[in-house]
């Protein structure tokens, strides 16, 4: 796709407690998802606890790609979708296992032979999704909104895909937040399986 690259400044201590830049530049995990050509996460930060340790210690991103933030953590990334394609719509559900798989949640993926769109998921989670460029469809189990640049989805733990009807590729900043669900959803959610 032809979306900009994202730079990434990172700030830090030196020994005598000032403030430094630690790293500016490109990201250093950018991966595209190959059972979804298109589909690039770069992953830009993300803590392991709550409060989030400040500290020095090395780059988060670095190693494998993981969906869901760490438990009691937040992750940070831009998600480039491309458009959906007649033949992903018609074949993608077959492919989606590999998809999250690869991104580190394969049991993620939630889509069934009726399911609204190939991509449909869920994690345990509360995850902001802002528009930055382009457009997005939110899908949910029944119904649908369009997302244009700057709209903003508060997405608790739901079941949802992203789809890209607008026939341009869409770039997405998403903000995961470690979850737990409240008791009376999570029975509902274990009687509708």
């Amino acid at each position: 796709m032809s979306l900009a690259p994202i730079h990434r400044v990172v700030t830090g201590h030196d020994a005598r407690g000032q403030a430094v830049i630690t790293s500016s530049g490109a990201l250093p995990t950018v991966v595209e998802v190959a059972a979804i050509p298109g589909t690039v996460f770069h992953e830009v930060w993300s803590t392991a606890e709550s409060p989030a340790l400040i500290s020095n210690a090395a780059d988060p991103t670095l190693g494998p790609l993981v969906l869901p933030p760490p438990a009691r953590g937040t992750r940070m990334r831009f998600v480039d979708i491309p458009p959906d394609t007649a033949e992903f719509l018609a074949h993608g559900a077959a492919r989606m296992h590999e998809a999250f798989a690869q991104i580190g949640d394969a049991e993620a993926s939630t889509v069934q032979g009726d399911s609204p769109h190939p991509l449909m998921h869920r994690t345990e989670s509360v995850d902001y999704g802002i528009v930055i460029e382009g457009e997005m469809t939110l899908v949910l189990d029944t119904s649908d909104v369009l997302l244009k640049a700057g709209s903003v989805v508060v997405q608790r733990g739901t079941n949802h895909a992203w789809a890209n009807r607008s026939g341009k590729p869409c770039r997405m900043l998403f903000i995961l937040v470690d979850g737990t669900y409240a008791p009376d959803i999570a029975t509902a959610l274990e009687k509708s399986v």
